[in-house]
């Protein structure tokens, strides 16, 4: 039976081979870090442009391959930036190539490639580069080519704050690239913007209907204004929402967030936000969508008695009358899309539901309506101010038919 000394002995013996090793490794990065400055001392004091290519390469391979500390990756990085300062298009695809799925990519360079203006150098890092934060993707997505808004958007992980840019600012392309892909989160508000360009894309409309996270208010509304063969679709690839999609009766749930009287807190506080928003410009069709889509009642009630130039116990008995012809009048004057004009439609009826049949009927009134006849109705529904809504309606339905 060996003796505790014998033991100790091994155990010395072990520490000393490993400390040997690990001494060996030293060595050997020593070595090959001599050797990488020996290359580019020589690459530097030739001048040529093929010693520096030779020297990018070496330094490249030896940083991809090792294990740096974030100090010696950045020195890695000034000498790499020195060397690929003037080097053509084809060896920047090169270096993008090599350093776009390393962890060892020097940050600053990976930044200066991913804004590169060539999408064969810029693609390769924005699609795999770990080293990219969310505040430069938003930059490249803010700033830069669809061609780099799709790469983005073929990230295994986008954050919802990157896809609230490209949802926007993308082309139909790049948003059903985004909706596409399961790695990429998706904000209420992405989800919103995504639900509007689902008008005119049966694509993205199915793309859209697949996610497991839409929120469930928002494939009610998509089922409802989605083409026949979309419906068909979704249904049979997801079985489990088929008695939705038949059913297609939107419910959107939630509270309002305020009553309907004037008198409410709540409706100063949002005729102040909405005023002052309306004063700067920024009261338009889509701030409308998210007011009405969000259940903000007041705000909503605001804006549109600021666009249509009418009072606003006028517009709110509108949003909550249960004929809706002048509310298909308004939006239709403000030539408000079918979208935008549904989110208005549901936020005034009963419970917030409006079933299939119901909402077909509404979808083909607008869809007869006449932009600018419905604008003259409104100059003159703007005349008689004190009229009650309830009588108006007639009269609105008769000026619209002459």
């Amino acid at each position: 039976m060996p003796s505790w000394s014998s033991s100790s002995s091994t155990g010395d013996a072990f520490r000393s081979n490993s400390v040997t090793s690990v001494e060996a490794n030293r060595v050997g990065q020593m070595t090959e870090t001599k050797s990488f400055l020996t290359d580019l001392e020589d690459a530097v004091s030739r001048g040529t442009a093929e010693s520096c290519l030779q020297a990018l390469w070496h330094a490249t391979d030896i940083l991809i391959a090792g294990q740096y500390s974030e100090d010696q990756i950045w020195t890695f990085g000034e000498v790499i930036g020195r060397l690929a300062d003037d080097i053509e298009t084809a060896a920047r695809v090169r270096l993008a190539n090599k350093l776009a799925p390393s962890n060892n990519a020097p940050i600053e360079i990976i930044k200066k490639l991913a804004f590169d203006d060539s999408i064969d150098v810029a693609g390769p890092v924005l699609r795999q580069s770990d080293r990219l934060d969310d505040g430069t993707l938003m930059a490249n997505a803010r700033s830069k080519s669809q061609q780099h808004l799709l790469a983005i958007s073929q990230r295994k992980s986008v954050s919802d704050d990157v896809t609230d840019i490209l949802v926007v600012r993308g082309t139909a392309e790049v948003v059903n690239s985004v909706v596409a892909n399961n790695g990429a989160r998706l904000s209420g508000s992405g989800f919103l913007q995504l639900l509007r360009r689902s008008d005119d894309d049966h694509i993205l409309a199915e793309h859209l209907g697949l996610r497991k996270d839409i929120p469930r208010h928002v494939f009610q509304q998509l089922i409802a204004k989605a083409s026949d063969e979309v419906k068909r679709k979704l249904e049979r690839q997801r079985p489990e929402m088929g008695i939705e999609i038949r059913a297609a009766v939107t419910d959107v749930t939630g509270a309002v967030h305020a009553r309907f009287g004037p008198a409410s807190k709540n409706y100063f506080t949002a005729k102040r936000t909405v005023s002052k928003l309306h004063q700067y410009g920024g009261l338009n069709e889509d701030q409308i969508f998210e007011f009405a889509h969000s259940l903000k009642f007041n705000e909503t009630a605001v804006g549109l008695s600021l666009l249509c130039v009418l009072p606003i116990d006028v517009v709110e008995r509108a949003l909550v009358n249960s004929n809706r012809e002048v509310i298909l009048i308004l939006a239709k004057a403000l030539d408000f899309s079918w979208t935008t004009t549904m989110s208005l439609l549901f936020l005034g009826a009963t419970n917030y539901r409006i079933t299939a049949r119901d909402l077909d009927e509404m979808k083909r009134g607008f869809f007869r309506l006449n932009t600018e006849t419905s604008k003259q109705v409104l100059k003159v529904y703007q005349s008689r101010k004190e009229a009650a809504i309830e009588g108006g309606v007639r009269h609105l339905a008769q000026l619209h038919a002459n």
